[in-house]
């Protein structure tokens, strides 16, 4: 039998999985085990490969309040100006604005991610924002955790206007600012056309 550990263990590097829901932590060598993001849960095992008892697939995350959203972003509302595509969040009481620019966002713990959150919640490479001419996806990069989407788990998304992204125990909300319904697409296909006419 393994051991099991409490929240606020200083436990070591590894992954450790809560004993109530199934939620995996990964720790670095100096982390103690916080109370589970998903359930609260304080009582947690070494995650194995190898183990024989079968967890049941976890709800994911419910989706946040309305009007928290709502708030979030009239706090950002001067930042969002350009047209264009975003990702907003809230860290330490502070919103935080992404804009969605590249082709590829990486979302994690990794001092190389994007949009880093540096949390035992969060994996090293956790999801990717991919932004191509046909819409924005979010995949998640193999994290421990797993990527939600609108509190359901996905592997891959196309993200629509509004739609909340949880990563560990971070909520990030997609948003599109002056960007055509119809043709989502086409925005991103615009510079490129222009570049091509001149």
């Amino acid at each position: 039998m393994m051991q099991s550990l409490s929240a606020g263990t200083l436990a070591g590097l590894g992954s450790f999985r809560c004993e109530s829901c199934g939620s995996v932590l990964a720790l670095d060598a100096a982390d103690t085990l916080p109370p589970c993001p998903t359930c609260g849960g304080e009582n947690f095992v070494r995650a194995s490969l190898f183990t024989d008892r079968v967890m049941a697939r976890r709800p994911g995350p419910e989706p946040s309040d309305a009007e928290e959203r709502r708030g979030l972003l009239e706090a950002v509302s001067d930042r969002l100006g350009d047209a264009g595509r975003y990702l907003v969040y809230s860290e330490g009481g502070e919103a935080k604005v992404v804009p969605l620019a590249r082709e590829w966002t990486r979302i994690g713990r990794s001092l190389a991610a994007d949009v880093r959150f540096d949390d035992p919640t969060v994996s090293r490479r956790h999801a990717l924002i991919v932004r191509q001419a046909d819409g924005v996806r979010v995949l998640d990069d193999r994290s421990l955790n797993g990527v939600f989407v609108n509190g359901e788990r996905v592997e891959w998304r196309v993200l629509a206007d509004g739609d909340e992204i949880v990563v560990g125990r971070y909520r990030l909300h997609y948003v599109e600012v002056g960007v055509q319904g119809a043709s989502a697409g086409s925005t991103l296909d615009a510079p490129a056309a222009a570049d091509a006419g001149a």
